[in-house]
């Protein structure tokens, strides 16, 4: 069993629809649970970046030399980082591709998700995966509503949240529990910038919607 819950799970959690399990982003969610990790990794030191060192994918991204994490998930993204110096758009890239099993069965694993396989006309197996402990991710949105609706100080972690769903473009969707307004989005904004791994999200999802939409765009002019 994991010891504490990642960033990168509570994150996912607060993406998830809680009747269908399904995540809205989840075209760009490689991005966002790549940055989770990497926001975890630096504000626990084991990776640092410099400011000024920047280039066309980013800030570039230095793993703390004998400073690796027990977690195995955080442990894999830092021998990436380990690997060679990189912007953090590819870093988003390399550590969030094929994350998304992984924080599931890790999330199954502790019972906070349920895994469920059917079958359909008695042939096809269908599986489908939804919040288990509903508690907590009530507990999480409490957290995220605090301090997007009652003006309360965030911790490091809480702010990193919120910054990645604001990077995500993932808080509307959460307008149940935390209203959207104009209040919010500027407050969420407000922490999405205070975190480079929160940004370059945030950087790495226009550039996907861009991409699909000159695509969309395309097929219909075709």
């Amino acid at each position: 069993m994991p010891s504490e819950m990642l960033i990168v799970e509570d994150l996912t959690l607060l993406l998830m629809d809680d009747a269908s399990g399904a995540i809205p982003t989840a075209g760009t969610l490689y991005y966002t649970q790549g940055g989770a990790v990497l926001v975890e990794l630096g504000l626990a030191g084991h990776v640092r970046v410099d400011e000024g060192d920047q280039g066309l994918t980013g800030i570039r991204v230095h793993a703390v030399v004998g400073r690796p994490p027990q977690d195995p998930v955080l442990r894999d993204a830092y021998k990436k980082v380990s690997e060679k110096v990189r912007g953090v758009q590819t870093l988003l890239i390399e550590i969030g591709t094929g994350l998304r099993e992984p924080v599931f069965d890790r999330l199954v694993e502790r019972g906070t998700l349920r895994r469920e396989t059917k079958k359909t006309l008695g042939l096809f197996r269908t599986t489908s995966t939804t919040i288990a402990d509903t508690a907590y991710k009530k507990a999480l949105l409490g957290q995220v509503r605090a301090v997007l609706i009652d003006g309360a100080e965030p911790d490091a972690r809480t702010a990193s949240l919120i910054g990645l769903l604001s990077a995500s473009g993932s808080l509307p969707n959460l307008h149940r529990s935390v209203p959207w307004s104009g209040k919010v989005y500027k407050r969420a904004k407000e922490l999405e910038r205070a975190s480079w791994g929160a940004e370059a999200v945030n950087s790495a999802v226009l550039r996907t919607v861009a991409a699909v939409a000159a695509g969309s765009a395309a097929a219909v002019s075709s």
